[in-house]
């Protein structure tokens, strides 16, 4: 059993995970892949409690080029996914310190649920996210992201927006 206790650290990347979900919620994209190391990896694997992420199927596994290219896809207007974006409403909540790695990162896990609306529809959308930050100065960074949805092994259509 865990006890409650005060830490900083905790309000801290709530805010920055707070920020990150609004970043993506008002399409300011270029904001949202500047809040990464460089080596950063987002990962929505298809099994919830997959670990190997390297060597499974995942619906995202992206690297800093990929989340550009993902991105690209999102704003040029020539894909399915952009033709029709849809518009999501992230809500954040239940953050928990996990550890701290010897060089500092923060490891942090939260609830996030997800709604989507598109084509006169709403999809909703629950994962357990978790976080390694780094901090850098007075500002933390993305040095993974990791969206377990709680349905991800099911047949999931049409993600076209970042979970």
């Amino acid at each position: 059993m865990s006890t409650l206790t005060a830490d900083s650290r905790l309000a801290h990347a709530a805010e920055f995970i707070s920020l990150e979900a609004d970043l993506l919620d008002q399409y300011d994209y270029q904001s949202w892949l500047a809040l990464w190391v460089e080596e950063g990896k987002y990962v929505v694997p298809v099994e919830p409690d997959e670990q190997n992420f390297e060597d499974t199927l995942n619906y995202a596994y992206d690297n800093a080029a990929m989340r550009d290219m993902r991105v690209r896809r999102l704003t040029s207007g020539e894909s399915m996914s952009a033709s029709h974006s849809a518009r999501t409403l992230r809500n954040v909540s239940r953050f928990r310190i996990l550890g701290t790695e010897a060089n500092g990162d923060l490891r942090v896990r939260n609830a996030q649920t997800l709604i989507e609306y598109k084509f006169d529809r709403h999809r909703s959308f629950a994962a357990n996210v978790e976080w390694v930050l780094r901090p850098n100065g007075a500002r933390l960074q993305i040095v993974q992201k990791v969206v377990r949805l709680i349905n991800g092994g099911d047949s999931l259509t049409g993600l076209t927006f970042l979970p």
